[in-house]
């Protein structure tokens, strides 16, 4: 058991990612980036006398550089003022961990995304790389115990540390621990895909905290059903249950919208998107996603070259800009996915493709203002995944879009849950649905697509990250 240190931080915050990361020339120079999102702005509303700290990994080669020349803990002109311990944890300790658990079993098991003829095969592989796993977030239970002070309150993320929970109470049990997953949580008849003892594992290790919290109520009772499934009736019976919706930063996306950077690209998009023959300006169908398996871009482009065929006066009326930035290239599955959407993209443009019109304007250079661009320019928002925690994207583009945008939304996004009354629904799975959908959208009157857009941008705003943060906190210490 370890000791509560008698300078330790109040308030700690644990993730695979930290808010800083570093890149290392060949001369040896560091260079540091700031990042934001949620943890950022969170940790930044409850003010520097909170005697917060971060304890995240080291992602890269110059991230471990950076944790060795500064023992772990950052200089806090690199981190915006913020305590940061960054953990070098061994490179294969790290990629076994991440790589080879994280994002490749808990996530496809939480996202539901196994070929299950062929996948998953738990076999010594498998148990060598979960002993990493174990050893990862051991690096992380400890760090934390040491950082904290008497009673502190600790913060886990995510799915890549559900062990800490329970590791972290077995070394201080003073402290108040959270933990929040950012991810769906996979129904008990495909969570029990995991051999019995790591299923147990996962469920106990998260069931350590005094509190656990997801994006969504659905979520949440999806993991109360795992416990009671694997664990037994009851259960959990400790362990508070709590759901966070995490909302868009309006005042960030409303500002950073209309900077010059933002207005060049809208610019830009709007030469590659064109007018109609007739002289009309032509509809735009957006998305921006990640290129994760998760986020269904392939079937969206399958409907998107269905409409184009089953509803052919939508031809040169209307241009899909379809912003797709890789991935998790370093997992082959994700390289193949990749050039599917490239190759499916390359396929519609030549089918139907004119001189003066090209269906898909795709994109997968990662360039934030040129999305903010898409977003202001959206008549109509295409979020069809799978399955998602959340998706922010969804939040996003009402805020940002200049007319109002319709919204075509999966019924198996975590946003769903809040957005769905006013969004016009898909099922993922369904390529002529989602077609028809699209056509609805298109075709919705102005005034009612402004409404809608103006009631989805309210329920998307409604917990913005620094609050979304604040009552995680809250919740905990009450």
């Amino acid at each position: 058991m370890a000791s509560p240190s008698p300078t330790g931080a109040r308030v700690l915050v644990a993730s695979n990612r930290g808010p800083v990361s570093y890149s290392l020339a060949d001369s040896g120079e560091l260079t540091s980036k700031r990042g934001g999102g949620g943890l950022v702005s969170g940790l930044s509303a409850i003010g520097p006398d909170a005697d917060a700290v971060w304890v995240c990994a080291a992602l890269g080669d110059g991230d471990r550089e950076a944790a060795r020349r500064a023992d772990g803990a950052l200089p806090t002109e690199d981190t915006g003022g913020q305590r940061v311990r960054m953990l070098d944890i061994a490179a294969d300790v790290h990629a076994d961990a991440y790589n080879g658990i994280a994002n490749s079993v808990l996530w496809f098991v939480h996202h539901m995304l196994y070929q299950t003829p062929l996948e998953p095969a738990f076999d010594a592989e498998f148990r060598r790389q979960w002993a990493s796993f174990e050893a990862y977030n051991r690096a992380f239970a400890e760090a934390l115990a040491e950082e904290a002070g008497e009673g502190a309150a600790v913060l886990v993320q995510d799915y890549h540390l559900v062990l800490v929970p329970r590791m972290l109470r077995e070394l201080r049990p003073d402290l108040r621990i959270g933990h929040f997953s950012h991810t769906p949580w996979a129904p008990p008849e495909y969570f029990r895909l995991l051999p019995d003892d790591i299923a147990a594992q996962v469920l106990s290790g998260i069931l350590g905290a005094d509190r656990a919290a997801f994006l969504t109520q659905r979520w949440a009772d999806a993991f109360t059903e795992c416990c009671h499934a694997v664990l037994g009736p009851g259960i959990p019976s400790g362990t508070r249950i709590g759901v966070h919706g995490l909302g868009a930063d309006a005042d960030f996306l409303r500002k950073r919208s209309h900077e010059a950077d933002v207005d060049e690209r809208m610019a830009a998009l709007r030469e590659q998107i064109g007018t109609a023959p007739d002289g009309s300006t032509r509809k735009t169908i957006v998305r921006v996603d990640r290129t994760e398996l998760s986020k269904n871009i392939v079937r969206g482009l399958l409907a998107y070259r269905h409409l184009l065929e089953d509803r052919p006066e939508w031809r040169e009326r209307v241009v899909h800009v379809a912003f797709a930035y890789p991935s998790r290239q370093d997992l082959a599955v994700y390289r193949d996915y990749t050039a599917e959407v490239q190759r499916l993209a390359d396929e519609i443009n030549s089918q139907y493709g004119t001189p003066g019109w090209t269906p898909v304007v795709l994109h997968v250079q990662d360039d934030f203002a040129r999305s903010l661009a898409a977003y202001r320019l959206a008549d109509v928002a295409l979020v069809n995944p799978i399955r998602d925690g959340m998706n922010l994207v969804a939040k996003e583009v009402p805020v940002v879009s200049d007319a109002g945008c319709a919204l075509v939304l999966s019924r198996e996004a975590g946003a769903f849950e809040e957005l769905g009354e006013d969004a016009v629904a898909v099922n993922p799975y369904d390529i002529v649905g989602t077609a028809d959908a699209l056509h609805t959208a298109l075709t919705l009157p102005e005034d009612e697509r402004a409404e809608r857009g103006k009631r989805l941008a309210a329920a998307a705003t409604a917990l913005p990250p620094a609050k979304w943060f604040l009552d995680q906190l809250h919740a905990l210490e009450s």
